[in-house]
């Protein structure tokens, strides 16, 4: 029969194997989770690698696209607000006689007839389209305003001498306008803005004539009297434009919707001395109606 100390080191050495298998039992799972850790961190690393991979060549993508693509259009603050049509404080008579004068030095570039400047009606008005490249633009003629230039304007329209001209000078700062009217215009902001019908008609501004959103206007060379078929169309701001072109109409909400497309495309060759120049979206007038 074993002793008491027989026993007593046969349970020290059963305690002692336990232990050791609990030991070497708790390695085996140590081994495991260290395993399964570290495949799970090479699989998360080859997501990310793959991710990463997968993004940069978006990435790469994408940047060669925008390198070869066109800029982004100009970023303008055009407001939506139209300006009202001023009015005359005191009505012209009716019918009016506008002194239209040829220009005697035979340089008109595109030859049509004078316009009827006897009895023209100061009341009134004449809905025009102006159909472009970028779009149909239609206006309405004022005669309350300016008769001698819707004078002009329908006559020079009903002439076809504004078919195949393009709007030759785009503002997008400080005066925000569209120039057009110039048959000799090319694109060339030394030359653009020389050309007319090949005569001239009086001034018919007045001082209550405030330029904004939506005004039709004719332009002019410093001298008085010098306007002849070149206008503008405003389509944002004029501020310290002063009163001294005739206001001759308005420009439709669609046709405003066209010339704002036409700012936002930008400038093509800005002039160094005001910033204007062609516009980038061209505009070329393929034929105007008059109702």
């Amino acid at each position: 029969m074993a002793t008491n100390q027989q026993r007593r080191e046969a349970a020290k050495r059963k305690l002692e194997r336990q232990l050791e298998r609990r030991l070497e039992q708790q390695k085996r799972r140590r081994r495991i989770g260290a395993g399964v850790v570290g495949v799970a961190v090479l699989v998360v690393a080859g997501v990310v690698v793959w991710i990463v991979s997968a993004n940069s060549g978006n990435g790469t993508d994408t940047a060669a696209s925008s390198s070869s693509a066109a800029p982004p259009p100009t970023d303008l603050q055009i407001p939506t607000q139209r300006t009202p049509l001023p009015k005359r404080s005191t009505p012209l008579p009716n019918p009016t006689t506008c002194d239209f004068k040829a220009d005697t030095t035979g340089k008109a570039p595109k030859k049509v007839n004078l316009p009827d400047g006897k009895n023209v009606p100061s009341t009134g008005t004449v809905n025009v389209t102006l159909k472009s490249t970028a779009g149909d633009i239609p206006l309405t003629l004022d005669r309350s305003l300016a008769p001698c230039a819707v004078q002009s304007f329908v006559s020079l329209a009903k002439q076809n001498f504004y078919n195949d001209t393009m709007c030759h000078r785009l503002g997008t700062e400080g005066l925000q306008m569209l120039q057009c009217g110039d048959p000799t215009a090319t694109g060339d902001p030394t030359t653009d803005g020389q050309g007319g019908p090949g005569y001239t008609m009086p001034d018919e501004a007045f001082p209550e004539i405030k330029y904004g959103r939506g005004i039709l206007a004719m332009a002019k060379t410093q001298a008085p009297n010098s306007g002849g078929s070149q206008f503008f169309m405003v389509y944002g701001n004029a501020d310290g434009l002063p009163a001294d072109y005739s206001v001759f109409g308005s420009i439709s909400d669609e046709g405003l919707k066209v010339l704002d497309a036409v700012a936002k495309a930008g400038i093509a060759n800005p002039n160094p001395q005001d910033g204007t120049g062609a516009p980038t979206k061209q505009v070329k007038f393929t034929g105007v109606t008059v109702q």
